[in-house]
């Protein structure tokens, strides 16, 4: 984007924005096809931020997004109004049911969410919570640890491998 020269202000995009194409590994282990591409916000992540920059793996940042969709959908309300799903067309049989329900799946994703931290342990937890789920940066999360400087990066790539394990991604 073109910049303003002076002393006013500067035109810069405020989405730093990159897509880029996920491999999620198949089940002998191997690298598959790019099933789906992800886009990064720059500014946001601080996940995607070391990812884009070669400190994690595709494995890596695929357990940390599944660590934050987890956390984020347990965040999410219970389905307590009334369902407006279609109803069956045909009254004499119902046909096979859709799957979990949106209260279902919160529940679900909440036990998967402290099942992922209960693996961890109490220190990795600690840095994989505030870096993934809370989108702190690695120094912002290791002065509030009282970690000595550069360490947190270290203790991420060990607690992403550990929730790689978890979810069990090959690799």
């Amino acid at each position: 984007m073109p910049r303003k020269t002076g002393a006013t202000s500067e035109f810069t995009d405020p989405r730093p924005l990159i897509e880029r194409a996920l491999y999620e590994p198949d089940r002998n282990g191997r690298k598959a096809q790019a099933n789906r591409t992800v886009t990064f916000n720059m500014a946001e992540s601080p996940l995607c931020w070391l990812h884009a920059r070669g400190y994690l793996t595709d494995r890596q940042l695929l357990a940390g997004e599944y660590l934050r969709e987890d956390y984020e959908a347990a965040a999410m309300g219970p389905h307590v109004t009334m369902c407006w799903n279609d109803a069956p067309r045909d009254r004499q049989r119902r046909g096979a049911p859709q799957g979990l329900n949106a209260t279902e799946r919160m529940i679900s994703a909440k036990a998967r969410f402290d099942d992922a931290l209960v693996y961890l342990g109490r220190d990795l937890s600690d840095i994989a919570w505030r870096v993934i789920c809370a989108g702190e940066s690695i120094p912002v999360a290791e002065r509030a640890l009282t970690w000595p400087v550069r360490s947190g990066k270290i203790v991420l790539r060990i607690s992403l491998d550990r929730l790689a394990e978890y979810y069990r991604l090959p690799g």
